[in-house]
Order: C-alpha cells, then structure tokens, then sequence
C-alpha cells in the first residue's frame, strides 16, 4: 500500500487483499464508515482493529496475522499490520473521509 499526503509519497507498506474466490474490489473509494473497534459480525466475529470501510462492508483494517501480509489472505479486506491500520486511521481522522482517496487497483 502507498500512502501520500499532498502528493508527496507519506509510507509503503504490505497489506493482504482478497485470497481466491474473494476478490478485493477495484476502483476509487472514500471512506464510508470509521471504526476504532469492529468485529466481522460475517466471519466468526473477527477483530478488524482501525477499519476504514471503504465499500459495501470491505474496509481496510489491521490483522493479527502479519504472516500473510505481502500476499492475498483475506475475504477481501486491505489488511495491515496493527500499528500501520492505527496510523492510516489516525491520518484519515486529521484530513477527513471527505479529503481522503482510496484507489485500488490490480
């Protein structure tokens, strides 16, 4: 994942996306819902620390499983490690879901 800030690179960091069969959508998104704390009430009540929802319930979001970040490993959720989803949600917060893009692409 790139992060920029006023088009200036900020951070580069691995994610997880969706593993086969669960694809990870494309596009250009803005935050739709924040959450501290969130728990996948669709995957057996998952932690989802610092969720960004970004699209009809896929939110990128820290994992406990930093093993499988650098490859897919998810339902379709950005996954990052704890303290990365911690400072993206804190950079959001102080520009705003409104100033913020999210693009995804393949």
């Amino acid at each position: 994942m790139a992060v920029s800030v006023d088009g200036m690179m900020r951070y580069s960091w691995p994610v997880s996306t969706g593993r086969n069969g669960y694809g990870t959508p494309s596009g250009v998104f803005h935050p739709q819902m924040m959450a501290r704390r969130w728990y996948s009430r669709r995957y057996y009540n998952s932690p989802m620390p610092h969720s960004i929802f970004f699209y009809h319930g896929f939110a990128i979001h820290g994992t406990t499983e930093l093993a499988r970040l650098g490859g897919p490993a998810s339902h379709g959720c950005v996954r990052l490690h704890p303290s990365h989803a911690a400072a993206l949600f804190a950079l959001v917060e102080r520009s705003g879901p409104r100033n913020t893009r999210i693009e995804i692409s393949n």
